[in-house]
């Protein structure tokens, strides 16, 4: 593979998308079909359908490994139809969520176990790894009034844990960051989106500098 794959991380409300829509509008006319965005769960028919039933809010009966082993098989047929293809390509892929968000959410808040994810993932990736982990920290107060204030019409099933949950998916990133400080770099998402946006752009282009030049 020749290509580089960065994800962007992050709790619920931490701005990642956001942020992530704008670095594109901004390295779009220079990368061209070099550039290649994406999300998870989804990217394709299957993932995206998958998707669906993990965020479906009337899906509130779903078992914690139930949840864990679709995200593992949307994030799977993902790899294969889009992500390898692209890097195999020479393509710089940018990724809305990867194996760290399982970590998080489903290893730590839903209480599975962190390794049971990374081994379970390991399996669904064959261990590909991102050259660059982007790591949006907010306080967790912040991300949930943001949550209310600007996605209240379509709050998902994950939108809808209580505090105590996020307080375990924040304290996951903050551990895995801490554990891979070579691969996820955390950035301050408190501050305003235009200062996100430059410090995210800036440490793009220093990781992965031979699409910049």
């Amino acid at each position: 593979m020749n290509g580089k794959l960065i994800t962007f991380e992050g709790s619920e409300g931490a701005g990642k998308t956001t942020a992530l829509n704008e670095i594109i509008k901004k390295i779009k006319p220079q990368l061209g079909n070099q550039l290649m965005t994406t999300r998870e769960p989804g990217g394709n028919i299957i993932s995206e359908e998958i998707r669906n039933i993990i965020m479906d809010s009337k899906n509130d009966s779903m078992d914690a490994k139930t949840e864990a082993l679709l995200f593992a098989a949307a994030r799977r047929q993902h790899l294969i139809e889009e992500v390898i293809p692209a890097l195999d390509a020479g393509k710089l892929v940018l990724c809305d969520r990867y194996v760290e968000s399982s970590v998080a959410y489903q290893g730590a808040a839903r209480g599975i176990g962190e390794q049971a994810i990374w081994d379970l993932n390991q399996f669904a990736t064959n261990g590909l790894k991102p050259d660059l982990t982007i790591y949006f920290d907010v306080p967790i107060e912040v991300g949930l009034n943001r949550i209310m204030q600007h996605r209240t019409n379509e709050i998902n099933r994950l939108d809808k844990e209580h505090h105590d949950f996020y307080v375990k998916v924040h304290d996951a990133y903050e551990k895995m960051a801490k554990e891979h400080p070579d691969q996820i770099v955390k950035i301050d998402a408190s501050q305003p989106i235009d200062q996100v946006v430059a410090d995210v752009l800036k440490l793009i282009k220093s990781r992965v500098p031979e699409y910049f030049n």
